[in-house]
C-alpha cells in the first residue's frame, strides 16, 4: 500500500510528531516524508504540499504557519474562528484546502505550548482551566484535534478516493483514583482515637456506630470497593484500573502505611483484576528521590513493574514530572486532564506522546487523557451529571475517540448514596 507522502522545505522533529499523530495513530495512514520536490512530483501515491506556498496543479496544499518550523517557546497570538461545527485557529489561505492549519494548532495543544509560558498556578499548584485557550475560546468540552483529524480525512479523500485508512473505535476507561483505601481500617490507634472524637464533636453517631463494626470486623470498610469493581467488570465489561498510593504520610498525602498487610494484600488482589498504576504523591511530585521510592514500593508489593500513573490531585507540572517518569521508565501517565473542570486539557481523547519543547524531542511517555474527573462534577445535579456524560459520550462516538473518566474508590462506597453512581458505572460506562 503507497504511503501518504507529505513534502514540507524542511523537515523537523514538531513536523514529524504531529503528522504521525493524526495520520498514523488516529487515521491509521502510513506516511513518508520528503523534502525533495523530484521525489514528490514523481509519487504516484497520495500526498500532501505543507509549507507556505502551494505547488500547483492540484495538489493538496496546506497553507504552513512557522510553528512547526521553529524551535523554542514564545509568545503566539492566536485568533480561534468558527469552523463549520467546531473551531480553529491559525487560518491558512484561499488556496489551501483546509482554512485552517489543523497540524501546527494540534502540535500547539498537543505539546501543551501554553503550560510553557508564564502562568499563575492555582493553591495546589494546578495549570488553571480558565486560563487555557480552549475555555477563553469556549471549545473545552471538544476534542478538537480528534474532530480535524476527521475533517481532513474528509477532504484528502475528495482528491484521494482510493486512500486507505484505519479509523480507531469508540472506548470506554474508567480510572479509579484510590487516596485512601480504607476510611476506617488499618488506621492505628491515634488515627482512629482523633476519628472517634471528631465524630463525636460533629455528632456522627452514624459513623461512630459504623466505625466500630469495622474495627470490630463486623462490617467491611466502605472505601474497600474493590471486589465490586471487580465483579462488575467481569459482568459488563468495564474497563477500569487502579492507582494506588504508597507514599508517606503527610497533610496533603493521609493515606494507611503501605508497610500495612492488609493494604498490601489489598493491592494485589486488585492487581488480579485490572492494571494498577502509582498515585504519586504530592511529596514526590516535586522529590525524584522520593519519586523513585514510591515506584520500588509498589512494584516490591505487586511483583511488578510500575508502567502507569497518575498525579495526586489533578496536578500536572508540565514538564517536570514528566521528564522524571521519562528518566525512571515509566510508560503512561493519566493526568492530563482538568480535576475541576470537565473538558479535553490536550483537545483529544486519545493517547498522544508527550514531546518536550525544551529539548525539541518526541519522549517514550504516553499521555493518556481524561475527560471527565468526578471532582469536577460535584456541583452538578445527577440529571446534569448523566446528560454530560451522554453528551461526552456521544460526540466522541462521532470521532472514534476514548470516553476516559476519573473516578475514586469511594464513589462507590456503600457509606454514601451510591446508587446513581453505580447506576451511571454500570449502564453508561461500560462496553455492553
Amino acid at each position: 500500500m503507497d504511503s501518504l507522502l507529505i513534502y514540507s522545505p524542511k523537515n523537523t522533529p514538531r513536523l514529524t510528531y504531529v503528522f504521525k499523530h493524526i495520520c498514523t495513530r488516529l487515521l491509521g495512514m502510513p506516511i513518508a516524508f520528503t523534502t525533495e520536490i523530484p521525489v514528490f512530483v514523481a509519487h504516484g501515491g497520495p500526498k500532501i504540499w505543507y509549507g507556505p506556498s502551494g505547488q500547483g496543479n492540484n495538489t493538496f496544499y496546506i497553507k504552513s504557519r512557522e510553528l512547526l518550523f521553529q524551535q523554542g517557546i514564545t509568545d503566539i497570538e492566536i485568533r480561534v474562528r468558527p469552523w463549520e461545527q467546531t473551531v480553529g485557529f491559525f487560518a491558512t489561505s484561499p488556496d489551501s484546502s483546509l482554512p485552517f492549519d489543523i497540524f501546527a494548532a494540534s502540535f500547539y495543544l498537543l505539546s501543551r505550548y501554553e503550560e510553557y509560558l508564564p502562568h499563575v498556578k492555582d493553591a495546589m499548584g494546578r495549570y488553571p482551566a480558565a486560563e487555557s485557550l480552549a475555555a477563553t475560546s469556549n471549545f473545552l468540552n471538544q476534542a478538537v484535534v480528534d474532530i480535524w483529524a476527521h475533517k481532513f480525512l474528509e477532504a484528502l479523500r475528495e482528491t484521494y478516493p482510493e486512500i486507505k485508512y484505519q479509523l480507531p473505535e469508540f472506548e470506554i476507561q474508567n480510572l479509579i483514583d484510590v487516596p485512601q483505601a480504607f476510611e476506617y481500617k488499618s488506621k492505628g490507634f491515634l488515627r482512629s482515637f482523633f476519628g472517634y472524637f471528631s465524630d463525636l464533636f460533629r455528632f456522627r453517631f452514624r459513623a461512630i456506630a459504623h466505625r466500630t463494626r469495622v474495627l470490630l470486623l463486623l462490617s467491611k470498610d466502605p472505601h474497600n470497593t474493590f471486589d465490586w469493581l471487580a465483579e462488575v467488570g467481569k459482568e459488563h465489561q468495564v474497563n477500569y484500573r487502579c492507582f494506588f498510593q504508597v507514599g508517606d504520610y503527610s497533610r496533603d498525602d493521609y493515606n494507611i502505611s503501605h508497610h500495612k498487610k492488609a493494604y498490601r494484600r489489598l493491592i494485589k488482589s486488585a492487581a488480579d483484576y485490572a492494571p494498577v498504576g502509582l498515585r504519586i504523591s504530592h511529596r514526590a511530585l516535586t522529590d525524584l528521590k522520593q519519586l523513585k521510592e514510591e515506584k520500588r514500593r509498589l512494584e516490591a508489593i505487586t511483583n511488578r513493574p510500575v508502567a502507569c500513573s497518575i498525579n495526586a490531585s489533578g496536578v500536572l507540572n508540565i514538564p517536570d514530572i514528566l521528564r522524571a517518569l521519562v528518566d525512571l521508565e515509566v510508560d503512561e501517565n493519566y493526568s492530563m486532564g482538568y480535576s475541576d473542570t470537565p473538558g479535553f486539557r490536550a483537545g483529544t481523547s486519545r493517547p498522544f506522546y508527550f514531546y518536550d519543547l525544551d529539548f525539541e524531542v518526541q519522549t517514550p511517555l504516553r499521555l493518556v487523557p481524561y475527560s471527565i474527573a468526578q471532582t469536577a462534577l460535584e456541583n452538578l445535579t445527577t440529571e446534569e451529571i448523566e446528560t454530560l456524560v451522554k453528551e461526552y459520550k456521544s460526540g466522541l462516538m462521532n470521532v472514534g475517540g476514548s470516553l476516559v473518566m476519573l473516578m475514586r474508590n469511594d464513589t462507590f462506597a456503600l457509606s454514601f448514596d451510591n446508587r446513581f453512581w453505580r447506576t451511571l458505572y454500570t449502564q453508561h460506562l461500560t462496553h455492553e
